[in-house]
């Protein structure tokens, strides 16, 4: 179903109002003044700006840092929200959310409100009642990318526009009468190449669904041989009743036995079996005096005896330790977790619990790691009978228990750049070859780390969820978001307003290599639009146009949208 034009506005000199303290409304400040030229108030309380997650915002120009002691409807008023273009209200705190939206109708009617929320079905009651206002989740913005990364997958979640369902697929995987647009050459050196003047050579395409029949059996998950998942299953079982101390010591001991034993067959010039039994008889019943041994003989029938003491009360040991830890492996869901070929998720927050959510929607088989019990995606993890590991995903205790060393993947998303890091590089260290997605917000360090430890795969939440929550303090309807790496496309719609700059210009004008590109035309009057029209074709008032850009693309494309954007 086609979606409603949005309002169109040209840039506020007014300002913003900013409600957090945390990534995503660092990121939102940065756009809003460096995409939209505006001003902008962050509200924020001492104990916020000394959080683990607090960001510094006396880096971006044009944001000035209110900090009062309670965010409340005295400091919307300190922050002059009543002169304000917008609210955003961006904690991570529904019910406080919706306090202080409501706080800001009372002082503003007409006012745009933004707020970040959680729970879906409440974000849908919400918006009808506050009036111009608009709910969004950064967590389901941004879990999609996550996992199609951790399945090797370039499909985001499908976007419906118009009658027609698009998805982000490899040109080789789909014919070209259902291509829609080239969105980027990522075999280009330094990076992806978005939006090449030349389409063809574009290798990840915007495509038509009904050109890819089978889309949901390609992007199933890959089931592990036969023989690796017996194999699995005998290293998850031993691993659930036996700790890994334990299994070097019966392993020291054993082999001991066993060089000792062949040693003994060498010396006595006897066979394997005479060896064994000889070493046997002195393993269980001790070492005996025996007639005619050499020095070195003794020595070896002395090492089988000791061996054999500490064999005994290591055995005893094992069956204890088995019965303990099998009740709590039964307890912890550890003896049903994936033996082979799975996910691990590191991170039960916001973005982890909804990527939990995804995956099994999937039927992807996956262990989830919490840092601890009020993580918010225990309970989720626990009802839909996840196995969970409660840990330090950071520790090599907690990744072997995850069972890393047999995954197929890793994502570390907690909140925590540090954090995400530290357990991508010890998982690493259990399997080099570990396919790792991390969520990273420093792009910089994302960049080194890429270069340095060969994890190439890391996205912002924040920056991937910025874009549509700064287009929504604009009331402008983003239809999607396309992550490419750690670059973001929006898939959006401009209203051609009359006496602007694209009123009777061709689809080649507002076409714009590396920025921009109109995929449909939707004339004015006609139910349908056009995909892929001409370059020559003539754009009107009222005409909307679909189109896929860059944040920067689109805003310059906004601009020429509005009325008296045409230059003389």
């Amino acid at each position: 179903m086609t979606l409603p034009a949005p309002a169109q506005r040209t840039p506020v000199s007014a300002h913003f109002v900013v409600c957090g303290f945390d990534g995503l409304a660092y990121r939102l400040a940065e756009q809003l003044t460096t995409r939209y030229d505006t001003d902008v108030v962050v509200v924020m309380t001492e104990e916020q700006q000394h959080q683990p997650g607090a960001r510094d915002f006396a880096e971006l120009d044009r944001v000035r840092v209110l900090v009062v002691e309670r965010v409340s409807e005295k400091a919307l008023e300190l922050a002059r929200l009543t002169d304000a273009a917008g609210l955003a209200l961006t904690a991570q705190d529904d019910v406080g959310n919706i306090h202080l939206a409501l706080q800001a109708r009372e002082q503003s009617a007409r006012m745009r409100i933004v707020i970040r929320m959680y729970n879906s079905s409440l974000a849908h009651s919400i918006e009808p009642l506050l009036g111009d206002c608009k709910v969004l989740s950064d967590s389901e913005i941004a879990a999609p990318a996550l996992v199609a990364s951790a399945l090797r997958e370039v499909a985001a979640n499908p976007v419906k526009v118009a009658q027609r369902t698009l998805v982000v697929v490899r040109r080789a995987d789909v014919s070209d009468r259902y291509v829609i647009c080239g969105l980027a050459d990522t075999a280009a050196d330094g990076g992806p190449r978005m939006l090449p003047r030349d389409e063809q050579a574009a290798d990840l395409v915007l495509a038509d669904l009904r050109g890819i029949p089978d889309l949901e059996s390609t992007l199933g998950t890959r089931p592990a041989p036969a023989k690796g998942r017996r194999i699995g299953v005998a290293k998850t079982f031993l691993g659930a009743l036996v700790s890994r101390k334990s299994r070097i010591a019966i392993s020291v001991v054993l082999g001991l036995i066993v060089v000792a034993t062949a040693a003994l067959a060498v010396s006595l010039k006897v066979g394997p079996g005479e060896a064994s039994y000889q070493a046997l008889a002195t393993v269980l019943g001790g070492p005996q005096a025996t007639d005619g041994y050499s020095p070195w003989q003794k020595t070896l029938q002395l090492i089988l005896g000791v061996a054999g003491l500490a064999l005994v009360p290591l055995i005893t040991a094992l069956v204890v330790e088995g019965m303990v830890r099998a009740r709590l492996a039964v307890a912890e869901v550890r003896l049903r977790q994936p033996h082979a070929d799975h996910l691990v998720v590191a991170g039960l927050g916001g973005v982890g619990t909804r990527v939990l959510r995804l995956l099994h929607d999937r039927g992807v088989r996956m262990v989830a790691i919490a840092a601890e019990e009020k993580s918010r995606g225990v309970p989720l993890a626990r009802e839909l009978g996840i196995p969970l590991v409660i840990g330090d995903p950071g520790r090599e205790s907690t990744l072997r228990a995850a069972g890393v060393d047999q995954a197929r993947a890793l994502l570390a998303i907690t909140n925590s750049d540090a954090s995400n890091l530290e357990t991508a590089l010890r998982a690493r260290n259990l399997r080099a070859s570990l396919h790792v997605v991390l969520r990273l917000f420093d792009g910089d360090l994302a960049r080194r780390v890429r270069r340095t430890f060969n994890l190439p795969y890391s996205h912002s939440v924040s920056y991937l969820a910025a874009p549509a929550f700064a287009e929504a303090l604009m009331d402008r309807e983003v239809i999607g978001t396309i992550p490419v790496e750690r670059r973001v496309l929006l898939l959006a719609e401009v209203v051609v307003a009359a006496g602007s700059d694209l009123d009777g210009a061709r689809i080649a004008d507002a076409d714009d290599p590396g920025d921009l590109r109109v995929i449909a035309l939707n004339e004015f009057g006609e139910p349908r639009p056009l995909w892929r029209p001409a370059p020559a074709r003539r754009m009107r008032t009222n005409d909307r146009l679909t189109v896929v850009g860059t944040r920067a693309g689109l805003s310059a494309l906004i601009r020429r949208s509005v009325a008296g954007s045409r230059i003389a």
